[in-house]
């Protein structure tokens, strides 16, 4: 499938830095997680939890789009997606250089 230009340049592609995470109660393979994207804070859904704790996300400087619709995952209201590459179902997150200010755009 493919997509216009017009479609692509719909989305918001920010630089973000993973401040908290917290475990979902009855939830394996998602956490919560709030993002800085320079001074502007998002809850959202981190996937891939069966690979890592919660503790080793926080810190990261990472990829996220930003104007996705809002969706609710195991009660919690998801207000952007971590970009990452997909390798037998386990998630390795986009990462920028950590002196690229947050909420940097990427075009």
């Amino acid at each position: 499938m493919t997509i216009t230009y017009d479609d692509f340049a719909k989305l918001e592609i920010r630089v973000a830095k993973i401040i908290t995470t917290e475990k979902i109660p009855g939830k394996t393979k998602i956490i919560k997680g709030t993002i800085d994207l320079g001074g502007e804070t998002r809850s959202l859904i981190i996937g891939g939890a069966q690979y890592f704790t919660p503790e080793e996300m926080v810190g990261k400087t990472v990829i996220a789009i930003t104007n996705l619709e809002p969706k609710t995952v195991g009660g919690v209201e998801s207000n952007a997606m971590l970009l990452a590459a997909d390798l037998d179902d386990k998630p390795y997150w986009l990462t920028v250089d950590e002196t690229i200010p947050l909420g940097t755009k990427i075009k």
